[in-house]
């Protein structure tokens, strides 16, 4: 890997653990719980168009296991990688389609997200109780995901590439 990849890669880590450390700090006044923004889906989103799906795992790993490390529990480590892994899984397969744009993909992101924690709670809970959220999750995902992938589609075109 390049140093200026490396260093990339560094930064964006940096900046999605930031970010949802940042969302962390502001309460959404919405009584369904799961609800966020997810700002750190902007670091995602952009390594997955500027540095690739692979490195884009990488930031999205490192962000879920520090903040949860940090901030977090072993549960909300189960959520987020599962969360995280099918939000990843459905950008790299829209992102490969080359018919999509950063919103779309993000869009995508972030209902996927939602789906994989509501699924990861089912099983580890035990219960299907939690699949009435889904559909406020998949909005909030759909708004959230829209807005953090309009913010990737500027960053991705006004940020220039390291000589």
């Amino acid at each position: 890997m390049k140093n200026r990849t490396l260093a990339e890669l560094s930064l964006l880590c940096a900046l999605a653990m930031i970010l949802s450390y940042l969302e962390s700090l502001v309460p959404i006044p919405i009584p369904v719980p799961g609800i966020k923004l997810g700002l750190a889906n902007l670091a995602v989103v952009f390594a997955v168009y500027r540095l690739g799906i692979r490195q884009a795992a990488a930031v999205s790993l490192v962000r879920v296991v520090t903040i949860a490390l940090l901030f977090g529990s072993v549960l909300s480590l189960a959520y987020s990688l599962s969360g995280a892994a099918l939000s990843l899984l459905s950008m790299a397969l829209l992102k490969a389609a080359k018919r999509f744009s950063p919103w779309a993909v993000s869009v995508a992101g972030g209902v996927a997200h939602n789906i994989g924690q509501l699924l990861a709670a089912a099983v580890l809970l035990e219960t299907r109780l939690f699949l009435y959220y889904l559909p406020v999750l998949m909005l909030s995902g759909v708004v959230c995901g829209a807005a953090i992938g309009i913010l990737a589609a500027v960053l991705i075109r006004r940020v220039r590439r390291p000589e």
